[in-house]
């Protein structure tokens, strides 16, 4: 089984993720931000990896801290459960619609990290999460894994409909560039022979 379990404390925050790769989308949630805690469980659903993450930040002054890190750490432990990366597809991507909004998340495990986003939303604040700190979340996610992330909010009109629909497609993409190919197992995907 592919599984990593990280910790990272800082002054600003206590951050731990468990991840088992090879699970049933099983989760234990707990940020303190409850739309943020939401939209994690939706990416565990539908990468269907298993995931226990306990996050805490401070919040008192903001989220930005507490959103960033806990994108680096959740990088940092798949990247851990990867292992050698021998046999991954490597890429992955998917378009979710979700009623009226389609978002596009698009993954590349190629030990570059890259983040190309674009999503807009109405609000400053949807539920208790601060939009302003998404892109912070998935720049901290390809850092902390090594990964070229890209993220599209193509149109949609609730931002709640469109956060949750970019956090569908990670957890899709997530799944099919951490899913093996048998052909493969014996080398890494890359011509370079090391990722």
């Amino acid at each position: 089984m592919r599984k990593a379990k990280i910790s990272r404390e800082t002054k600003e925050t206590r951050i731990s993720v468990e991840l088992n790769i090879d699970g049933k989308g099983k989760y234990s949630v707990d940020t303190e931000i409850g739309f943020f805690s939401h939209m994690l469980e939706s990416f565990s659903k539908f990468s269907l990896f298993d995931t226990e993450i306990k996050v805490r930040g401070d919040l008192k002054v903001d989220q930005h801290h507490t959103i960033e890190d806990t994108g680096i750490v959740l990088g940092q432990a798949l990247g851990k459960a990867l292992g050698d990366k021998k046999g991954i597809n490597r890429t992955g991507y998917f378009i979710y619609p979700m009623d009226e909004s389609l978002a596009v998340v698009a993954l590349d495990i190629g030990g570059r990290p890259y983040l190309q986003y674009d999503a807009k939303f109405g609000r400053r604040y949807c539920g208790d999460f601060d939009t302003d700190v998404l892109e912070d979340f998935f720049y901290g996610f390809s850092i902390g894994l090594g990964a070229n992330v890209v993220v599209r909010m193509l149109y949609g009109r609730s931002d709640h409909h469109k956060i949750e629909a970019i956090f569908k497609a990670f957890g899709k993409a997530a799944k099919m560039a951490c899913s093996t190919d048998k052909r493969a197992m014996e080398d890494v995907p890359s011509t370079k022979g090391m990722i």
